[in-house]
């Protein structure tokens, strides 16, 4: 069988920032932090932004969300590469009624309003608002994103609902096209910082607790993020909206920033020097065990593959005989919690044959 052995590698290494557009000095808060000191500084650079009234979205929409030909870009109608089933012209082609698609554009929290409770400054803010097609947007309701496997509705750009595939969540979600699942991804992380200490008393949903993805949304949104990187279209968007709202998102500015906070190795601890982690074996077919020389219960033990994915997790586990047999070959970040104290190690793996 052939054997991977492949080191993890930053996802910053997958984007180019040299087209964003930050003014000098925006970031420099937030230089050197990881994990939640670097949520909470971002969170101080970009809070207090300037609230626009909702009904100012419309306007707001003709410098953020317009097309090289003039058009609306409503994600959930554009073809990028093709030919879209229908375009909308601003002011004229506003939601009103409709009754199909194709009828009207309207402003879609892509963030639904009931999950925090339909209050400012949140149901204004352009980041996580768009233009959409007025019918696509109802059927989407407040439905959390995510990969559909078996859909009851497809839109005609290919956007659908259905019951989810990702794992810890097996509702009914919207699934936008894989173009736009990146600009969404940044569009919650950018929620999760912007509103980070702000949101006690929000409703939730079963994708976020607060502004705070759960586990399973987090999972998907890294890989979202990983797969559809920041696009020119964000760029400009991005742009536009400071020129509003005098706030950024900053994972557009440094999509890496998304590992710093959400990654699994976000945040570590420095591991105390006395402290022995160690696995067996590794190489490992089978099983193996994590051990150190504290002699306490681990917290919790999470394996992740390459790309961040949460594959396995353990809680509050003595570390013994942790069975690896079903993954694929390759290297695995192991991720042990004790009280106060985070440390990582690597594992390879190889199936038995």
């Amino acid at each position: 069988m052939k054997k991977f052995f492949i080191e993890i590698l930053l996802l910053s290494l997958l984007f180019i920032n040299a087209y964003t557009q930050p003014p000098p000095g925006y970031y420099d808060n937030a230089a050197g932090f990881s994990g939640n000191p670097l949520k909470t500084a971002l969170h101080n650079i970009i809070k207090n932004h300037t609230v626009i009234n909702y009904s100012d979205l419309w306007t707001a929409f003709q410098t953020t969300d317009d097309k090289p030909n003039g058009k609306v870009w409503d994600i959930y109608s554009d073809v990028p590469g093709g030919t879209p089933p229908y375009e909308y012209t601003f002011i004229s082609d506003q939601c009103g009624g409709y009754s199909t698609e194709g009828d009207c554009y309207n402003r879609e929290h892509s963030f639904p309003v009931s999950w925090f409770g339909d209050t400012s400054p949140m149901n204004s803010d352009l980041f996580q608002i768009y233009p959409t097609d007025g019918y696509v947007n109802n059927k989407r309701g407040n439905l959390p994103y995510g990969n559909v496997g078996t859909s009851s509705w497809t839109s005609l750009n290919g956007s659908k609902t259905g019951t989810c595939n990702n794992p810890g969540y097996f509702g009914t979600v919207f699934e936008p096209i894989d173009e736009y699942k990146g600009d969404l991804a940044r569009t919650y992380f950018y929620m999760a910082v912007r509103y980070y200490t702000e949101d006690s008393g929000w409703p939730g949903s079963d994708m976020v607790t607060g502004a705070e993805p759960k586990t399973w949304a987090i999972n998907m949104l890294l890989n979202w993020h990983s797969d559809d990187t920041v696009s020119e279209k964000e760029i400009n968007r991005n742009n536009a909206i400071y020129t509003i709202q005098n706030n950024r998102n900053p994972f557009i500015d440094h999509p890496d920033w998304v590992l710093s906070i959400w990654g699994p190795t976000a945040g570590i601890e420095k591991i105390k020097e006395s402290l022995q982690i160690k696995t067996f074996p590794n190489p490992v077919t089978e099983y193996f065990s994590i051990s150190c020389n504290c002699n306490i219960m681990f917290d919790k033990i999470e394996i992740y593959n390459t790309t961040g994915m949460l594959i396995k997790e353990l809680i509050n586990t003595n570390g013994n005989y942790i069975n690896v047999s079903g993954l694929d070959a390759g290297v695995y970040t192991v991720k042990a919690s004790l009280p106060s104290v985070n440390a990582v190690t690597k594992i390879i793996i190889i199936p038995k044959n």
